[in-house]
């Protein structure tokens, strides 16, 4: 049978288990709470939003035709 790691307490948890991929109810509430607590953040790239003489740069996906 396949397992995975719990994200939270690192115990090998079958797929298909009631609380995957938590090992237990108390394992998914700890992660719970360290996301509404802020301990875990998703990061974004740090993109400037003007260029050297303070004119606005274009969006980064933006084309550049005329």
């Amino acid at each position: 049978m396949n397992t995975v790691k719990c994200p939270t307490c690192k115990t090998q948890v079958a797929f298909g288990s009631p609380d995957f991929p938590f090992c237990s109810d108390r394992c998914r509430q700890i992660d719970l709470g360290n996301w509404a607590t802020e301990q875990y953040r998703f990061s974004s790239p740090i993109i400037p939003t003007t260029g050297e003489e303070g004119a606005p740069l274009p969006p980064p996906d933006s084309d550049l035709e005329d």
